[in-house]
């Protein structure tokens, strides 16, 4: 039986934990074939986002079966009709469970705990972005009450890559 799960603000030296686990999901999407993360992305953001206070990590016991940024605002916010443009928004940002943890529910879990912390701050709802490419991504969002709004994101990483990107919400 794994050990109950705990939410909090990563720090620090949780660094090497959270890459590793993003090194392991990264080798996992790689071979299902969603070629999205890299060796760069979205490990080399970390250390920034524990320093400004908005990456969490989910925990079980000493392991990080996940993690997520809740961020303020993504640059692709303006190319999407959200329901209410003027509401407050939050974003979550580098949601990823560890291979370990898939299939258990932890990505509905760490959601939940974002809803929460969206709430506390004030936020009216809840957003992110995923790539068109991620299905299981996109499946999970849905399963946890976001809905795809129209527009689209294309992020462009250089000449020879763009990626296509939903966003989605849900009411807080």
């Amino acid at each position: 039986m794994r050990e109950p799960m705990s939410l909090r603000l990563a720090a620090m030296q949780d660094l090497p934990r959270i890459k590793d686990v993003y090194g392991r999901i990264v080798d996992h999407m790689d071979e299902t074939g969603i070629r999205i993360w890299d060796d760069v992305y979205p490990r080399e953001f970390f250390e920034d986002d524990i320093a400004n206070e908005r990456l969490y990590v989910v925990t079980a016991g000493a392991d990080v079966a996940a993690a997520f940024a809740l961020c303020d605002s993504h640059p692709g916010e303006g190319f999407v009709q959200w329901r209410d443009g003027r509401g407050k928004a939050l974003y979550v940002d580098r949601l990823g469970v560890d291979v370990g943890y898939r299939g258990l529910g932890v990505g509905g879990l760490a959601l939940g705990h974002a809803k929460t912390l969206a709430r506390r701050r004030g936020a009216e709802y809840l957003r992110l972005f995923v790539v068109d490419a991620n299905e299981p991504a996109i499946r999970l969002y849905g399963r946890s009450g976001f809905v795809r709004r129209p527009g689209v994101y294309d992020e462009v990483i250089d000449a020879d890559l763009v990626f296509h990107e939903y966003g989605f919400e849900t009411a807080l």
